[in-house]
């Protein structure tokens, strides 16, 4: 029996052979724990290009909401492949509109379409854009996502199935390590990491500023506001994981504060600071739920500076409830195996479901045409 044939779409700049090269940490995300004997992984291959070309590449991958560029330069192996993944929106639309130019006519590979922002802009597109979306969603034969509100919220959309897929880090980056004692830094030091678009810094900075009994270090490529800074609190990018770590390290606390959202906007930080240890206060949005509860990490409603005052001066006057919150987040952690291999794992068991459903449905295909076709002989 020949093994699956599954192609990786993943945007530009993942590609194994170049993304934290010499490093031999296999896939970004961790899809290549799904390799077997069943089933054999490609990924997508970043084309070399001078900044013409990229800028020509991004240009239209604003105007469509996904890179077709980078889809179409590796069109052989997404057609040659039995199934496609995706890690977002941006590929599986790239890829579901490739698939309908040329799947048909080269086996029509299965498209597992994983997306994360999407389902919280749709409100905000316009018509065109929706119908053009739903258009090549209709081509996906899988939808996932990572939370569960955003899943719901995409049955209504989209009015089928999504299927919720469990997230994951790598453990060799952040190896899990139960603490065994807490005790705070004077003065406190609080931390800070994220990039996306839905973290609320604004709230953060609000609650601890000017206050001497507290360290704020931010950690971000956003841009944010020079009216944010001060004395006791530090802006700056956090390249590489190596940045990453020293922070989480320093810190005493890991706060991961954000707006309403449906898409486990913080998800990586939290996992990640759980995984090494760390108290964690977060926004209680975004269906973050799903992965830890309030035995695990203290929750807090957005924007609101005063609980977020509470909960951290809570914290630091019983650390044995710090200590107590962590311990049960690690060993939740454990138990759930909220790694990259499970988060793989996941995919191959969709994957296996859905081609085995497909191959199920041929015969039974076959056999309603024979029942159609042989009484129209009989009347001839």
């Amino acid at each position: 029996m020949q093994p699956t044939k599954v192609n990786v779409h993943l945007f530009y700049g993942a590609d194994p052979r170049f993304y934290r090269k010499g490093e031999n940490i296999g896939c970004l995300y961790g899809y290549h724990h799904a390799e077997s004997p069943e089933l054999t992984l490609t990924y997508s291959r970043d084309k070399p290009e001078n900044k013409f070309v990229r800028l020509a590449r991004r240009g239209l991958k604003e105007v469509l909401g996904f890179d077709f560029i980078h889809t179409w330069r590796n069109r052989e192996e997404i057609l040659n492949a039995d199934v496609v993944w995706t890690h977002t929106e941006a590929e599986h639309l790239s890829a579901a509109l490739l698939l309908r130019l040329k799947g048909r006519a080269r086996g029509n590979p299965m498209l597992l379409a994983q997306s994360v922002w999407l389902v919280d802009k749709w409100a905000g597109f316009g018509a065109l854009r929706k119908w053009v979306y739903k258009k090549l969603l209709a081509r996906a034969d899988v939808l996932t996502t990572h939370a569960s509100e955003n899943a719901q919220m995409a049955r209504g959309y989209f009015k089928r199935d999504v299927e919720q897929v469990f997230y994951g880090i790598n453990p060799v980056d952040f190896p899990l390590q139960e603490p065994t004692a807490w005790q705070p830094h004077t003065p406190v030091r609080i931390a800070a990491i994220g990039n996306d678009r839905d973290r609320d810094w604004e709230s953060l900075v609000q609650a601890f500023r000017q206050n001497p009994a507290h360290e704020v270090r931010i950690a971000t490529r956003r841009r944010v506001s020079k009216a944010l800074h001060a004395g006791n609190v530090k802006i700056a990018p956090a390249f590489g994981l190596k940045a990453a770590r020293e922070l989480y390290d320093w810190a005493d606390v890991i706060v991961v504060p954000l707006r309403p959202n449906s898409h486990v906007s913080g998800i990586t930080v939290v996992l990640e600071a759980v995984a090494l240890g760390k108290p964690v206060i977060v926004s209680d949005v975004g269906s973050l739920r799903d992965y830890f509860g309030p035995e695990h990490v203290f929750y807090v409603p957005p924007h609101d500076v005063p609980a977020l005052q509470r909960t951290l001066a809570t914290i630091v006057a019983n650390p044995a409830l710090a200590l107590q919150r962590a311990q049960a987040a690690s060993r939740h952690f454990a138990a759930r195996d909220y790694t990259t291999r499970q988060f793989a794992l996941q995919h191959v068991r969709i994957t296996q479901e859905f081609m085995r459903k497909r191959h199920m449905d041929v015969p039974a295909r076959a056999s309603e045409t024979a029942l159609h076709v042989a009484p129209q002989r009989r009347v001839n």
